[in-house]
This record gives structure tokens, C-alpha cells and sequence, in this order.
């Protein structure tokens, strides 16, 4: 039987846990983030007047995933709405319904707090993250550019 899962707010005492995972899911895309932006991140996540959020999924007293978060204003709507820029569950938790548990947890809180629409992207080709998306909502056919300051 699967231990239960426990979705909550990220606390200070994340900070190491939180960190570890961070990298994983940095590595998982082949990102160098800077140690500056790092922090700069968690910072935000502690800000209570910060847009950007973190909820992290605990088994056991242990911390075995992460969504963050920036609910933001925009003009398709006229409530809020929330990008989940970076979903991670360690691999030894995979399979064991924490991304569903952090989707979920998303999805009652736009009901809760009135935003119009969760959202996020992922690389085509991460298959198994798919599997789970797709059980949520279909894809919708939009390419994301990027332009980056040099």
C-alpha cells in the first residue's frame, strides 16, 4: 500500500529539500541555473507578497516533489491565472501519484481562489510526464518561442 501523500505550502525548513530537488529537476532538462537565481527563487517563494509559490508533496516526513508556481494577471481573463512553471517528483516517488497529488492540489486552489485556468508546458518528447498531463486536459497545439537577452 502506498503511504499518503500530503500536499502543503513550502516552508523555511524546505529550504534543503527543496534545493536538492531543484537540482534534479534542473539536471532533468539540462539546465544551468545560477546560484544567483536560485536563491533569488526561493526568496520569492517565502515572499508572501511574491507572485511566485511553491507547494511541495511529503510521504513520510520526507519531501519527494515540488510545483512552483507564479499566479499572475493576464488578458484572456479577468481572474488570475496560474503557470506551473516547474513540476518535479524525485524518481524513487515516481508512480506513486505525487504529480497527480500536486496537480490536484493546483486544481482545487483555482476552484478556491477564483483563477481562471491552470497552465503549463512541457518538452514533447517527455513522454512519461505526458502520460499524466494528458489524463488532466489534451495539449493544445500551441509553440512556444523564446527570445533571450545576449
Amino acid at each position: 500500500m502506498t503511504p499518503p501523500c500530503l500536499i502543503r505550502a513550502a516552508l523555511p525548513s524546505d529550504e534543503p529539500a527543496w534545493r536538492q530537488l531543484w537540482r534534479g529537476y534542473c539536471d532533468f532538462y539540462d539546465a544551468g541555473v545560477p546560484d544567483e537565481v536560485t536563491n533569488r527563487t526561493w526568496n520569492r517563494i517565502l515572499d508572501p507578497d511574491s507572485a511566485v509559490m511553491c507547494v511541495v508533496a511529503e510521504i513520510e516526513g520526507q519531501v519527494v516533489g515540488f510545483a512552483n508556481c507564479v499566479v499572475h494577471e493576464n488578458t484572456w481573463e479577468t481572474q488570475p491565472v496560474c503557470y506551473l512553471e516547474d513540476l518535479f517528483v524525485t524518481p524513487a516517488a515516481r508512480g506513486q501519484g505525487v504529480g497527480r497529488a500536486l496537480i490536484e492540489w493546483l486544481r482545487n486552489a483555482m476552484r478556491a481562489e477564483g483563477w481562471a485556468r491552470v497552465y503549463w508546458v512541457t518538452k514533447a518528447d517527455n513522454a512519461e510526464a505526458r502520460r499524466l498531463y494528458d489524463q488532466f486536459t489534451q495539449a493544445d497545439g500551441f509553440v512556444r518561442y523564446v527570445i533571450r537577452q545576449k
